[in-house]
């Protein structure tokens, strides 16, 4: 049998950065804005901490041309600092993304994608 099971490690993103291009999860907190119709007395919205796949980068640069150092980026350009820096919404904790299910890497590409995933679909959870 093959090892489906995997085990995440945090880092604190206040002491350690990942490498330049590392695709991650990222702990995010912020609030959400507020809606008129649930909120009337809260002008902030609700405090969420959830995560999302980003990618971290050391120079990045968003649509509008502004020029982003040390940050996380999700698929939609969104960019978000590392916790305590001014931003609305800041990474807390980042932790290294799993490798794909039966195997030891991240990326699988062309001819090799048909096995792989045959392998992965024969594995099951060790109990």
């Amino acid at each position: 049998m093959t090892e489906l099971n995997t085990v995440v490690t945090w880092v604190d993103a206040r002491e350690r950065l990942p490498r330049d291009g590392a695709p991650v999860a990222a702990a995010i907190t912020g609030r959400y804005p507020a809606d008129s119709s649930t909120e009337a007395n809260t002008a902030w919205g609700e405090e969420f901490w959830l995560v999302r796949p980003m990618v971290f980068t050391t120079l990045h640069f968003s649509e509008d041309g502004a020029e982003h150092r040390d940050c996380f980026v999700d698929s939609d350009g969104v960019v978000r600092l590392p916790y305590g820096l001014t931003r609305a919404e800041t990474v807390t904790h980042w932790a290294e993304l799993p490798t794909l299910p039966g195997g030891m890497t991240h990326l699988v590409l062309g001819d090799d994608v048909p096995s792989a995933l045959d392998h992965a679909w024969d594995a099951r959870p060790l109990t």
